[in-house]
């Protein structure tokens, strides 16, 4: 892993790539940017489909759909995205044998949306540097509680894990704990109730949407963990309390969707760039949305 690394430029010395013969001085400082997680291995190929947006020789695009695991762990070993592409690998001609689903990122579970998977080592870890350089485009988008007060903002926090709940992540805006994180988002559609918005990383730490727009004030819609699953705008009772568990029952999940993504093509160099539709259940979701406010109006 190390020796890939160092061939892929990723042994930085004070910031700059050096080869593996440099010679360490005092107070240089020394970064090793490696894949994560380790090459798969011990994991069944399960014949589950997928929507695979893009596919060469060294990596892979693929659309996930909500509630589909990225990677197998705890309580989640069969049915995930990674046992689906091992499948994949086996039994679509013309796919290189020593094709493996190599991780370079994530999205949660009940999050839709574009991932991108390498099928090498070389890929994973020259793609390992594009993410810590945060030269990879991401964009989200998600229905949100309420309205921000500006149309277009950043939110800087540290993410890390809530002092008082493991299960979720808080931002720590002291900087006393968690990891930098930064979410620019822009406001697409308001409806008053709810927003739709969009969100650009420019890190990517666990659950880092969910949690600045938390902050924020404005939780994402349906999302349980962080608080979006019950009404946060406008009235408890009546029809209105109907017509927002309606909403619930068609998009039982946070309502985030990564939308598109780019990046330079680890062998290729090219510039390459994916995008998505918005899934069915965000999409119904919304348009209930319009036609409630347009009622009203």
């Amino acid at each position: 892993k190390i020796q890939q690394a160092a061939k892929a430029g990723n042994i930085l010395v004070n910031g700059n790539p050096e080869k593996q013969n440099y010679r360490i001085k005092p107070l240089d400082v020394i970064s090793v940017v490696m894949a994560h997680p380790p090459r798969i291995t011990e994991l069944l190929p399960e014949d589950i489909p997928l929507n695979v947006v893009y596919e060469d020789e060294h990596l892979v695009v693929i659309n996930k759909p909500a509630g589909m695991v990225v990677h197998p762990g705890h309580g989640n070993w069969e049915g995930t995205m990674v046992n689906a592409l091992l499948w994949h690998f086996m039994h679509t001609p013309g796919i290189r044998k020593d094709a493996a689903p190599l991780l370079v990122h994530r999205i949660d579970k009940d999050t839709s949306g574009i991932i991108l998977v390498a099928k090498t080592e070389e890929a994973q870890t020259r793609l390992a540097r594009n993410f810590f350089d945060h030269t990879i485009e991401r964009t989200y988008q998600a229905i949100v509680w309420g309205t921000p007060k500006e149309n277009e903002g950043t939110i800087t926090g540290h993410v890390g894990r809530n002092l008082s709940n493991r299960l979720v992540m808080a931002v720590f805006p002291e900087a006393d704990h968690g990891k930098h994180a930064v979410t620019h988002y822009t406001v697409l559609k308001s409806f008053g109730y709810i927003s739709l918005i969009e969100c650009r990383l420019e890190t990517g730490r666990t659950h880092q949407i969910r949690a600045h727009m938390k902050y924020l004030g404005h939780p994402l819609f349906s999302d349980e963990r962080y608080g979006g699953s019950k009404i946060l705008k406008g009235t408890t009772s009546g029809s209105y309390k109907k017509f927002v568990e309606n909403c619930f029952e068609l998009l039982p999940r946070q309502a985030l969707h990564a939308k598109s993504l780019g990046f330079e093509h680890p062998i290729t160099r090219k510039r390459m760039q994916f995008d998505s539709e918005l899934p069915a259940d965000m999409a119904a979701v919304l348009e209930k949305w319009e036609g409630f406010v347009g009622g009203r109006g």
